[in-house]
């Protein structure tokens, strides 16, 4: 096979791959939709993703926004214009660190989860048994996650931009010698609307990409234990991958001016 053929049949694989996943997602959000609709497992799902990642998403957060202070600090002291570390944090967390590494945290902790459970149901040959009772196995595993995913994506995001923010403070005014008001009125000075509503949009994005990989790569999971671990992998990789992809495509769409 020459290159390019071999190229041409990589690419061919990638997009039916996509078909695919598009496909079943479609298919599960038309059926969700319709009903009859299942609000214990929505819950589940909401607390499941959203309450319980709270400890690795704010402990991510803080670091970051502490990190990034320092790190802004060196680089603007250079210059002679440390009074831009406020702008700096409260605009790298709000655009881009807070979904970005919240989506990444989300996707190790919950995608996985996502795809053994449901890899372990599919080998178990639960799932069969799901549609043998005349239950939806789409309706009532893959739409809730979907849902919940789409929901607390955002939230988990605003508390990870207030505590990012939060770090950032500490550092600034504790240890870099900036006054707690000085600090305050820069962060609220340059924050603008945009800028949060941009990381609440991808978050939710990120959301529907984490939710569908572990539920796709689960569902369809093949081959026993190995099977379960190997989805579980192929689905937290998909999904970072894909979170990184559509950060990019995101921000070319709101910022490029």
């Amino acid at each position: 096979m020459n290159p390019l053929a071999w190229i041409g049949h990589g690419v061919l694989l990638v997009c039916a791959a996509a078909g695919r996943v598009v496909h079943f997602g479609l298919i599960a959000l038309l059926r969700g939709l319709r009903g009859p609709w299942y609000p214990r497992e929505i819950a589940r799902q909401m607390v499941e993703i959203g309450y319980l990642s709270l400890p690795v998403v704010g402990l991510t957060a803080i670091f970051t926004g502490m990190v990034l202070a320092l790190q802004s600090y060196t680089g603007f002291s250079r210059f002679e214009a440390p009074e831009a570390i406020p702008t700096i944090v409260v605009l790298s967390m709000t655009r881009e660190l807070g979904p970005v590494l919240a989506g990444l945290m989300v996707a190790g902790r919950v995608g996985a989860a996502m795809a053994a459970e449901l890899g372990t149901m599919r080998v178990s040959e639960q799932i069969d048994a799901l549609a043998t009772l005349a239950t939806d196995p789409l309706r009532y595993l893959v739409f809730p996650r979907l849902l919940a995913a789409l929901l607390m994506l955002p939230a988990l995001v605003l508390v990870a931009d207030v505590i990012g923010v939060l770090g950032g403070y500490l550092v600034s005014v504790y240890k870099l010698g900036f006054g707690p008001v000085e600090y305050l009125d820069r962060t609220i000075e340059h924050l603008e609307m945009e800028d949060v509503v941009s990381g609440l949009v991808k978050a939710a994005v990120f959301g529907v990409i984490v939710a569908l990989m572990g539920c796709y790569q689960g569902y369809h999971a093949e081959g026993g234990a190995q099977g379960v671990g190997q989805a579980t992998t192929r689905a937290v990789v998909a999904a970072s991958i894909l979170i990184l992809t559509a950060d990019y495509m995101l921000t070319e769409i709101f910022f490029s001016r």
